[in-house]
């Protein structure tokens, strides 16, 4: 079981296809966006308890709640084939590859703009990455609920599957790389962004079809990974709006 926490996440969560065993509501919270988590959990019974702000907030451990919370399941995560089996019929399908991103912030930043930006699928490898904690579903924004989400145990074994299914693998690099915006993005594409200080692994950008990077103009040589992730993305969805 795992808490989600915040009005948002939680409505979110209610909102899709997630297993919640309970919403939590503190005392004397109202408003539309309650109104709202209210309606949702009785439309798919869901038990709604009301607990005390104090009780709460021990609940949610110092993390800002918005009197709301809700209990659930454990984070579902799909196979491979089930991922790929739901982009059979897509042009262009878009996989994000997370190779080893560690900082949950960072994690649930890149989940949401991942949603945003119409991702069929996040692979997440298994060692020395952040899970999908309450932190990161909040930062989300309740993203979470509504991506498919694969955890991985070999990156350069996913590459060489997604290859056999005609996808077109770029990474992220500072090195031998190509500026993104000069890269056709209008195939199958499988993204990979790599970890927060060292990128992605070195046999892992030995086996992509193509290195990308973003110009930097000032001093210091990259962005965030969060950030990376949001403006690639959307140059790739620029791109295929213009077809």
């Amino acid at each position: 079981m795992s808490l989600i926490i915040g009005r948002k996440p939680v409505l979110e969560a209610l909102n899709s296809d997630q297993e919640i065993e309970v919403v939590y509501i503190a005392f004397g919270m109202h408003g539309d966006v309650i109104n709202q988590i209210g309606r949702a959990a009785k439309e798919r019974k869901i038990k709604i308890s009301q607990i005390s702000p104090a009780k709460l907030d021990e609940m949610a451990h110092g993390k800002v709640s918005q009197g709301v919370a809700a209990l659930k399941s454990a984070q579902r995560y799909y196979e491979f084939d089930e991922i790929i089996k739901s982009v059979k019929n897509k042009k262009y399908p878009l996989i994000l590859v997370l190779d080893s991103i560690q900082d949950p912030h960072n994690l649930g930043a890149i989940l949401r703009t991942a949603e945003c930006s119409a991702v069929d699928g996040v692979f997440i490898t298994q060692r020395d990455s952040a899970s999908i904690t309450d932190t990161v579903v909040k930062t989300s924004a309740g993203a979470v609920a509504h991506l498919k989400i694969c955890k991985i145990n070999n990156t350069n074994n996913l590459i060489r599957d997604l290859k056999k299914e005609g996808f077109w693998i770029f990474g992220t690099s500072l090195h031998n790389s190509k500026d993104y915006t000069t890269v056709d993005f209008k195939t199958p594409v499988a993204l990979i962004l790599g970890n927060e200080e060292k990128g992605i692994h070195k046999l892992v950008a030995d086996n992509c079809d193509q290195l990308i990077k973003i110009p930097m103009l000032g001093k210091i040589d990259s962005l965030n990974v969060s950030v990376s992730a949001g403006v690639i993305l959307f140059e790739i969805l620029r791109q295929r709006q213009t077809l």
